[in-house]
């Protein structure tokens, strides 16, 4: 298959899932409540705090790349942010806009992939916020990174929260006393193909459009995209909780889903803070 193929099948496969995500996600009484805020962005603004002027998004111009049905858009809304998000669903971005129309948020999301967004928005941003569950689905890493920076402001703020890429190598159905290596973590051999008809967030649910696929992306390969179109990285940290079972050894707390007993064994997130200079010369 060509990458367009396979991104097509990404697409309809996360178009699939929206209702279910809408359902899930509790996302109509999340958009009744004006005080609530996800746990994804509640834990991303408090990283983010130190790099914004002020610590806070308030007043600022924010685009949400991949941002699926709204909620974590709309928490940004909340907060104060003028808030754009970006998805390659377009029943992604339907739900979005009527979430938004719920929850009287004047956020506006535009249907289109990563890389087209500086184009299609033509829009710059104080800050390029993307989180959780993102980078696997994207194919080219230099292309994304080029985006990133086209739509930062100088002086501009991007913020990444993605689980580990060592976490995404290690087999699911790995005990915790004997972690093994069950996925490649360089992308030297193209795409991970699954075919699986689950979604995360409703196991219940059967897809239909059941065959995806997923790119692997070493942080040495995502420091460095970011690092070739001239941002300047402020910050990285790898994390020992995630906010979803992504093995099967992992159990939930309340501060999220952690390896037991062994929290020194394997990173579970990433986290990059990187800013677009002030002044470039490039």
């Amino acid at each position: 298959m060509s990458t367009d193929e396979e991104v097509a099948a990404n697409r309809a496969n996360w178009d699939e899932r929206v209702p279910s995500h809408v359902r899930a996600y509790g996302a109509e009484s999340f958009a009744g409540d004006s005080g609530a805020i996800s746990a994804v962005v509640r834990a991303d603004a408090v990283s983010l705090a130190p790099h914004l002027p002020g610590g806070s998004v308030k007043g600022l111009r924010l685009i949400h790349l991949q941002s699926h049905i709204g909620t974590d858009s709309i928490s940004w809304a909340r907060l104060g942010a003028d808030v754009v998000g970006v998805d390659f669903s377009r029943e992604s971005v339907q739900a979005a806009h009527a979430l938004a129309a719920r929850a009287g948020v004047d956020c506006r999301f535009f249907e289109c992939d990563v890389v087209d967004a500086a184009r299609v928005v033509g829009e710059r941003f104080d800050v390029v916020y993307t989180s959780i569950g993102v980078l696997n689905w994207l194919p080219d890493l230099p292309r994304w990174a080029e985006a990133v920076r086209d739509l930062l402001a100088p002086g501009g703020v991007f913020f990444l929260r993605d689980a580990h890429p060592m976490l995404n190598a290690v087999a699911f159905d790995s005990p915790v006393d004997a972690l093994r290596l069950g996925r490649p973590y360089f992308g030297l051999e193209g795409p991970i193909r699954y075919e699986d008809g689950t979604t995360y967030a409703d196991p219940g649910v059967r897809l239909r459009s059941a065959v995806t696929f997923e790119w692997p992306h070493s942080v040495s390969d995502i420091v460095q995209a970011l690092l070739d179109v001239g941002l300047v990285l402020r910050a990285m940290d790898e994390g020992t909780t995630i906010p979803w079972q992504a093995l099967g050894a992992l159990v939930e707390t309340p501060r999220g889903w952690v390896l037991p007993g062994a929290m020194d064994r394997l990173p579970l997130t990433l986290k990059i803070v990187a800013t677009r200079p002030r002044t470039e010369t490039r």
